[in-house]
C-alpha cells in the first residue's frame, strides 16, 4: 500500500506538472483557473481529470469535442508516478526522498518545456538553485549524493561558468548562439545540488546521449550540424545517469 500510495501521489503531481508545462511558457498562472480542452475551450470535469485513468477511460479523446488528447499528458503522469515509486523504494520516508521528489518534478517540467519551446524558465531554475544550496544546511553532507556547502558553491558557480564559456566561444567562432543561458542556470542548479564532482560526468553523459540520439537524423540528413536542438533535456538525462551510476563512479575514483 505504501508504494501504491507513492505512485498515486506521483501521478497527481504529474498532472500538475502538465499544467506547468503548458502554462509557464505562455506566462499563464499555474494556480488559477480550471483545466480546459485546448480545442473546444470547455472546462474539464474533475472525473475527466483523474491522472492516467481518465486518459484511458476517454480513449485519449475530449468528452465534449472528441479531439485527440496528446499522449504526452499520460506520459508525464506515468513518469512522475514511477519517479515517486523509485525514490521511495530506495530512500524510504526521509528528507532525501522529499528533496529528490522535488527535484524530479522540476526536472520533468523543464524537460518537456525545453523539448517543445527551447526555453528553460527562470521560475524553475532559480528555485532549484536556491534549494540546491539551501539544503546543504539541513542534510548530512556525508549522506550518499549530497555535498557540503563549499562543494555546493563550487559546483554551482562552475556549472554556470562552463556553459557560459561554451556560449561565448561558440559565438566568437560561429557568430551565432550555440546554447542559451537557461542551460547554464540548469547546470549551475545541478552543481549546487550534487557538487562540482558531478559536473564532468553530467556533461559527458549529456553530450554522449545527445550524440547518440542525433546521429540517426544526421545520417538520414533530416537534421544537420546547424539544426537547433534543446540541450536541457540532455543535461537532465545526464544528471539522471550520473545518479544511477553514482556508486560505481565513487568506487572508480577511490
Amino acid at each position: 500500500m505504501f508504494y501504491i500510495t507513492a505512485f498515486i501521489l506521483g501521478c497527481i503531481w504529474g498532472s500538475f506538472s502538465n499544467v506547468c508545462i503548458y502554462r509557464l511558457p505562455l506566462n499563464i498562472s499555474v494556480t488559477k483557473g480550471r483545466s480546459y480542452c485546448l480545442s473546444c475551450q470547455k472546462q474539464i470535469n474533475w472525473f475527466d481529470n483523474i491522472p492516467l485513468v481518465s486518459f484511458i477511460v476517454l480513449m485519449a479523446k475530449c468528452r465534449h469535442c472528441s479531439t485527440k488528447i496528446d499522449f504526452k499528458y499520460f506520459l508525464v503522469e506515468l513518469i512522475s508516478g514511477l519517479n515517486f515509486l523509485i525514490i521511495f523504494y530506495f530512500f524510504g520516508i526521509s528528507i532525501e526522498s522529499l528533496l529528490l521528489i522535488i527535484l524530479s518534478i522540476f526536472f520533468l517540467i523543464i524537460y518537456f518545456i525545453d523539448l517543445k519551446h527551447f526555453i528553460i524558465p527562470n521560475e524553475l531554475t532559480y528555485p532549484l538553485i536556491v534549494l540546491g544550496f539551501g539544503k546543504t544546511f539541513f542534510t548530512n553532507p556525508n549522506y550518499y549524493i549530497f555535498p557540503d556547502y563549499l562543494n555546493s558553491i563550487i559546483g554551482g558557480v562552475a556549472g554556470y561558468i562552463i556553459i557560459w564559456i561554451i556560449i561565448f566561444l561558440y559565438k566568437k567562432i560561429k557568430n551565432i548562439e550555440g546554447m542559451g543561458l537557461g542551460d547554464a542556470k540548469l547546470l549551475a542548479a545541478i552543481g549546487f545540488w550534487f557538487g562540482w564532482i558531478a559536473l564532468p560526468f553530467v556533461l559527458f553523459f549529456s553530450s554522449l546521449t545527445a550524440l547518440i540520439i542525433s546521429v540517426p537524423s544526421l545520417i538520414k540528413k533530416t537534421k544537420n550540424l546547424q539544426t537547433k536542438i534543446p540541450f536541457g533535456p540532455y543535461i537532465i538525462l545526464g544528471c539522471v545517469l550520473y545518479l544511477l551510476c553514482f556508486e560505481k563512479i565513487i568506487i572508480l575514483l577511490n
